[in-house]
């Protein structure tokens, strides 16, 4: 059974930064789609941000330009740089394999709030 490890969430006002890390017990980590999913209060689970085993990234468009995800193969960690945070990206976030996902972690909080 993988285990998904989130951090690096807090409280941090509009405009400021905040790199969230992901740690995964997977074998064979570098082969999967990883990805970076919230949920706001009353909202859906959506994915925000993506990336292939070949470092290839895909972002929603309301995080892109903003959010960068990157992974780090070797130590089995996948990691979102969020910029210029919003109100609007308050939410838990979470990362997971993209498709054919693993049992959820507990996720890290952002709350944005000036």
């Amino acid at each position: 059974q993988v285990q998904l490890v989130e951090s690096g969430g807090g409280l941090v006002q509009p405009g400021e930064s905040l790199r969230l890390s992901c740690v995964a017990s997977a074998s064979f980590f570098g082969i999967y789609m990883m990805g970076w999913y919230r949920q706001a209060p009353g909202k859906q689970r959506e994915l925000v941000a993506q990336i292939d085993s070949t470092d290839n990234t895909i972002y929603a468009q309301s995080v892109q330009g903003r959010f960068t995800i990157s992974r780090d193969n070797a130590a089995k960690m996948v990691f979102l740089q969020m910029n210029s945070l919003k109100p609007e990206d308050t939410a838990v976030y979470f990362c997971n394999r993209v498709v054919e996902e693993w049992e959820w972690g507990q996720g890290t909080q952002v709350t944005v709030s000036s």
